[in-house]
């Protein structure tokens, strides 16, 4: 065969085409992990939207009083830094505690509600290495 293997493969049919679809479709826990019927509920408090967006507001009015205090350079700086950061992370399947992250936030001195009873071995997101590192680059 002359085609060679690169054309063997653009040629072949993906697996997603044999998935089950519609109303009786299965969830693939081994790509998707576990369903979270907690992010399904709606707020049963009025104040629970703010609570869970607290962080984004305190950064947006820390970034308004730098650009007021320093100018727009300031808060232009610090938000690459926190996109910088941000990326910077372990392997899929283990924990990662974003302590330069809380560092620039200044987070980094306070205990929290997340610092105690935020165990890792108790997550949801613990999987076979394999699989999840597949999967986030894209192989799978």
């Amino acid at each position: 065969n002359s085609r060679g293997a690169a054309s063997l493969l653009k040629d072949s049919i993906p697996i997603t085409e044999f998935s089950a679809s519609g109303p009786f479709e299965g969830h693939d826990l081994l790509r998707r992990g576990f369903t979270s019927v907690k992010n399904e509920l709606l707020p049963s408090h009025p104040l629970e939207l703010s609570e869970k967006n607290f962080q984004l507001n305190q950064d947006k009015t820390n970034f308004d009083t730098l650009r007021n205090i320093q100018g727009l350079h300031a808060p232009l700086k610090l938000q690459m830094e926190f996109r910088a950061v941000k990326q910077v992370q372990r392997l899929p399947f283990l924990h990662s505690s974003n302590i330069a992250l809380d560092t620039l936030r200044g987070n980094d001195e306070c205990i929290s509600f997340e610092d105690i009873l935020n165990d890792p071995s108790q997550s949801e997101v613990m999987g076979e290495p394999h699989m999840m590192m597949e999967y986030k680059l894209g192989l799978l």
